[in-house]
């Protein structure tokens, strides 16, 4: 249903921010997706943490290899299904990750050298257990709020997705 990955350079985060942050991130994004903290949705959502050396990472167009000190780099993609994401509800999972990173890193405020991009692939364009999954398959699950769920589910019509 998600998939949010974290790209940094090697070391930048302990395995101890690591385990914090595939917590804090899920709820970042989980929340404002669903409508509430639906433990039950937390399966649908994986943090994948990727590590890259400083020579294989630039800024500036010079690699970080060559700074000093390298700058405090961070990547995070967050890809979502389909849903009702209008520019607020995006803005506060942007708002929310990068709260969550700097609380992770001890850092009062978030480097401004950490960038989130947020996708949102289309309905149809997911797949697992074998099949292509829906948004409106997990709108049956009960862990979307009601209000949520109407949300989705009016973005969608008015998008022309059949109901099921």
């Amino acid at each position: 249903m998600t998939v949010i990955t974290v790209t940094t350079p090697v070391g930048r985060l302990s395995q101890a921010q690591r385990r914090v942050l595939a917590e804090t991130l899920t709820d970042a994004v989980l929340e404002p997706e669903v409508g509430q903290l639906a433990p039950a949705a937390r399966v649908g959502f994986q943090v994948h943490f990727i590590e890259r050396s400083l020579d294989n990472i630039a800024i500036g167009g010079k690699l970080l290899a060559d700074y000093s000190p390298a700058p405090d780099v961070m990547t995070v993609g967050i890809v979502v299904m389909n849903a009702a994401w209008p520019p607020d509800v995006r803005r506060q999972v942007i708002e929310n990750v990068l709260r969550c990173l700097a609380d992770a890193c001890g850092m009062p405020s978030p480097s401004p050298a950490w960038w989130v991009q947020f996708q949102v692939i289309d309905e149809g364009s997911w797949g697992s257990r074998g099949r292509a999954m829906s948004i409106l398959d997990l709108l049956e699950t009960g862990v979307f709020s009601p209000e949520r769920a109407a949300e989705i589910r009016a973005v969608l019509a008015r998008a022309g997705v059949p109901r099921r």
